[in-house]
């Protein structure tokens, strides 16, 4: 893009060091509360327009990176900026002002949607928690709005969840998601429980929707086919870090974190004799176990021992493309 045509715009969403703990379980009522980092410092920017994928295994943050996000949780440190603004430190009427400009898309489309509502309740919800000043003429003209959107009869407005299929319902999902007309849509594993031809079709509608209005999306999954479908970029965490980001098809084709290409190596292959499995990672320890040098040396083929010593930060390895990684593999 040439200078003239470039976005100048801050970055639509922003995370600046985010860090979360949670209290552990005790053993006994004696014993002192530990607490499990499930995040350490995540920083990542997400342009106007573009889409961001979030991959790692279960445990790595995923989830709890998207719940600080749309500020469902508060984090210990860091902040989360929309558009330029801190939204930990909006009044309660302004944060409401400012979730109106993002929505979740849940990964259940069965558990996310109230069977005993009908589908025109169901995407007015966040109408009538978030924007009250409407009238009723015009939030029915929002609901028919988003489900013409999503390719849904205006029949369905009447009907209940249980009378539609996967797919139908997940769009049912992305209508509710777009009736406050958002710029950031969060995608939490948002296809994973629907058949592959079904996934399809949801994730075609998705980017057709981010052309036709612009959507940013932050799609968190651990199908790194999804990821590689329809997003711009992607970062990978690995027990709350973030390991690798860059652009999507640079990173799948020449990942630089090990851990990436572990990931990578575990996809599902034609020949079975040649997927490679990567070994079981270890869980993240408490902060009081906690380790100061690479969390990933204890299974890095290539760890020496200045990753058994020191905790490596994320670092250029290209343009455009970032990996915490002393050695990184070459590109």
């Amino acid at each position: 893009m040439s200078a003239r045509g470039a976005d100048t715009r801050a970055p639509l969403l922003e995370t600046v060091s985010l860090v979360r703990d949670y209290a552990l379980p005790r053993r006994s009522f004696l014993e002192r509360r530990e607490l499990l980092r499930a995040l350490h410092g995540v920083s990542l920017q997400l342009p106007h327009g573009t889409s961001l994928g979030l991959i790692g295994e279960s445990g790595s943050g995923k989830s709890t990176l998207a719940r600080l996000v749309v500020a469902l949780d508060r984090p210990d440190l860091g902040l989360v900026r929309l558009d330029g603004e801190n939204i930990f430190a909006a009044s309660r009427s302004r944060l409401r002002t400012l979730r109106r400009r993002m929505q979740m898309v849940f990964q259940d489309p069965y558990g996310s949607l109230d069977p005993r509502q009908k589908v025109a309740r169901i995407v007015a919800e966040p109408l009538v928690g978030l924007l009250p000043e409407l009238a009723p003429d015009e939030r029915d003209d929002r609901v028919a709005a988003a489900l013409a959107a999503v390719r849904l009869d205006p029949s369905a407005r009447g009907r209940y969840p249980h009378e539609f299929s996967g797919g139908q319902r997940q769009r049912i999902a992305i209508a509710r998601a777009l009736v406050t007309e958002p710029e950031l849509i969060i995608a939490d594993e948002a296809v994973s429980s629907l058949d592959v031809s079904v996934q399809a079709q949801i994730l075609n509608l998705m980017m057709e929707l981010k052309e036709r209005r612009g959507v940013t999306y932050l799609f968190i999954s651990h199908d790194l086919t999804v990821v590689r479908q329809v997003c711009d970029r992607v970062a990978v965490l690995f027990l709350g870090r973030v390991v690798e980001e860059g652009p999507t098809e640079e990173v799948f084709a020449a990942p630089a974190h090990p851990y990436t290409a572990a990931l990578l190596a575990a996809v599902p292959r034609p020949d079975p004799a040649r997927r490679r499995i990567p070994r079981k990672i270890a869980p993240e320890p408490p902060l009081s176990r906690r380790v100061r040098h690479c969390p990933y040396a204890a299974r890095c083929p290539r760890a020496r021992e200045r990753c058994r010593a020191e905790m490596p930060l994320a670092e250029p390895v290209g343009a455009g493309r970032l990996a915490a990684c002393f050695y990184p593999l070459a590109p």
